[in-house]
């Protein structure tokens, strides 16, 4: 009793002690976050800026600017690089890239700093009289891949306006007038959704708005040809080579006029007065799919025309790009559009501007000839054997995707099976085909996605303006074409876990999903492009022809054997590593029983990995149930 006593003393004093000694401790306040910045206003701005950009080192892939910005008032000013890109999701501008700045007026200096809490922001103390400031810097595009996207090379520039200048805080940016001027490399072409007047080298483009300007990048390069797809839509291609320009033939350029074609026949409206398709066709420049409301850039490597046939899935590129004109840029979700580049844009219908898109991509792709309907079947099955061997559908559910670009930015994931990444893009393109095969269901046949397409895009032609939309215009829209429960429908997808992925659209509309020991021709060129052989839904992994892992699926065979993204496979059955020696044990093991042995180096450690699978070769397809024309086969018919 007395030891308890004694212990029970020293543990209450020790205690006391400790209260007392942090009783004492110094204790801080917050300092207030005070926002100095003006909110935008919808007013006109007392002026027009001029930006001058010399655009000429490609050698060292620097933009030198000169920006004039009229002078609103005197005292304290606030210029913003924009932050929030749009088509981006996210605040990852590139200010880091940004040197040599310096501000004046009348030809005296003005000191700026930036401000603290938004990094974006720079303040500035305009002298009275002063009826402009100048803004010179210098853009210090990546030099190397691991730098950021190359967006300058000896043959090709990508000059994005979002990157190169500034805007005064306070008003709306649609309120703001600038005009733009440009010297390219001697020789070079260039080609914009903004008209432009053509001294020598030197680009005048027309004055515009602020928001205009910044949704008009340009591509300019050495080797160039133009191709008119209709009367208000061209094909600009800059390539590294003039060979790649001259190898496409009449019929590749006829299926882009009929991608064009499709697409209005499907929509219905037009919302633009024309719209360039700027194509980098490289293995320099860095690739590229950003939409634009008159424009797009769209980059892919070289073979797009000159290896036609064995780049097929490079050509679901401009589909997607293109539908964002209609989906995105002119229906635009409410909570993501912003009257200026600082104000947050929040991405929760994200599975309506980029699972929609991808959903029309891939079915117009189809309906012009882009991409035959063969491989658009077994691109879909690809994306449906992805999701359905996704564990993390089982605790992250498919609205939580819509915030990925801002929680991760588009970094590398090591579990992405576990985590997922911006599934909105192909589960949404999965929702959106239950839609269409519930909306066939339920009218019997009479109604399908492309009356909503033409009920909720095909608006107002011609106005290239944004029409914003909620979750309840998305509803009300279904409802007028067929009454279901569309609330409940969509509020289920958006929200469940611990469900298979949506895969029952294709079911329902005439398809299903299957797994066979034969590869497709469009996951050959999946493989071929990533250089990296596909066994994700056997052994559970990709991996790279020098035996280094990829992604790693979440509870596969491979997983439960310890191997992780990173390990490199040195052999197989004690032989050095290839894909086809893996292949041929994997086939070998379904008929023996045995497991795989693999030696494997992990780190500094070189160790025996045994993988008890017996599955064989696990590829994707989808194949029609049943016969006669089903919903699958009349959504990808060309109107």
């Amino acid at each position: 009793m007395i030891r308890r006593a004694a212990l029970a003393f020293l543990a209450a004093t020790s205690i006391a002690t400790v209260a007392y000694a942090q009783s004492n401790n110094s204790k801080p306040q917050p300092v207030p976050v005070i926002d100095t910045i003006p909110p935008a206003v919808d007013a006109p701005y007392p002026g027009t800026l001029t930006l001058d950009i010399d655009a000429t080192d490609t050698v060292r892939g620097i933009y030198t600017v000169h920006e004039t910005i009229p002078v609103a008032r005197s005292g304290e000013t606030v210029l913003l690089y924009p932050k929030w890109i749009p088509g981006g999701h996210t605040p990852r501008n590139e200010v880091d890239k940004v040197v040599g700045l310096h501000i004046s007026a009348g030809g005296k200096a003005v000191p700026w700093s930036r401000d603290t809490v938004d990094v974006y922001a720079f303040h500035i103390d305009v002298p009275r009289g002063a009826k402009s400031v100048q803004v010179d810097f210098q853009f210090v595009t990546s030099t190397k891949g691991d730098q950021g996207r190359i967006m300058m090379t000896p043959n090709l520039l990508s000059l994005e306006p979002i990157t190169t200048s500034f805007y005064p805080a306070g008003y709306f940016v649609r309120q703001i007038p600038v005009r733009m001027t440009v010297k390219y490399p001697e020789g070079w072409s260039a080609a914009s959704a903004l008209n432009a007047r053509v001294t020598g080298s030197t680009y005048a483009y027309e004055p515009t708005n602020y928001e205009i300007l910044l949704d008009s990048p340009i591509l300019a390069g050495r080797y160039y040809k133009k191709w008119a797809l209709s009367p208000r839509v061209n094909l600009n291609v800059f390539a590294d080579t003039p060979d790649e320009l001259t190898a496409a033939t009449p019929e590749m350029i006829n299926a882009h006029k009929r991608l064009v074609d499709q697409a209005v026949k499907t929509f219905g409206a037009q919302h633009y007065d024309h719209y360039e398709f700027l194509l980098s066709v490289s293995n320099e420049l860095g690739g590229i799919g950003l939409e634009h409301h008159r424009s797009s850039e769209d980059g892919t490597r070289m073979g797009y025309f000159s290896e036609w046939a064995m780049n097929t899935g490079a050509r679901n590129l401009l589909p997607h790009e293109y539908t964002h004109s209609w989906d995105g840029k002119f229906r635009r979700g409410a909570d993501l559009w912003t009257p200026d580049y600082r104000y947050p844009m929040r991405d929760s219908l994200l599975w309506v501007y980029e699972g929609q898109t991808q959903f029309w991509g891939y079915v117009l792709q189809a309906r012009s000839g882009l991409v035959s309907k063969q491989d658009t079947l077994d691109a879909y099955a690809m994306i449906a054997a992805n999701l359905d061997n996704t564990p993390g559908r089982n605790w992250r559910p498919l609205v939580d995707t819509t915030n990925d670009p801002i929680i991760s930015n588009r970094r590398p994931k090591g579990w992405t099976s576990e985590q997922r990444s911006e599934d909105y893009y192909n589960e949404g393109l999965l929702v959106w085909m239950e839609v269409d095969s519930i909306l066939r269901e339920q009218s019997h046949g009479t109604r399908s996605i492309d009356d909503f397409a033409r009920a909720f895009f095909g608006i107002r032609d011609g106005d290239w303006g944004e029409v914003t939309y909620t979750f309840d215009d998305v509803v009300a829209t279904l409802d007028k074409i067929q009454p279901y429960d569309w609330r409940g429908f969509l509020t289920k997808r958006l929200t469940e876990v611990g469900q298979p992925a949506p895969i029952g659209g294709f079911e329902r509309n005439g398809y299903k999903l299957v797994y066979t020991d034969f590869e497709s021709a469009m996951g050959k060129q999946a493989e071929r492009a990533r250089k990296q052989a596909d066994f994700a839904y056997s052994l559970g992994f990709t991996v790279g022809a020098d035996g280094s892992l990829g992604q790693v699926r979440w509870d596969s065979p491979a997983f439960d054997a310890g191997l992780t993204v990173g390990d490199t496979i040195v052999a197989v059955d004690g032989l050095t590593y290839s894909d086809d020696r893996l292949k041929d044990a994997v086939t070998d093991a379904k008929r023996s029983k045995a497991p795989i042995i693999l030696l494997v180096k992990s780190g500094s450690e070189v160790k025996t990995v045994s993988i008890d699978y017996h599955g064989g070769l696990r590829y994707p397809h989808l194949v029609k149930v049943g016969t006669g024309e089903t919903g699958l086969d009349m959504l990808l018919a060309p109107r």
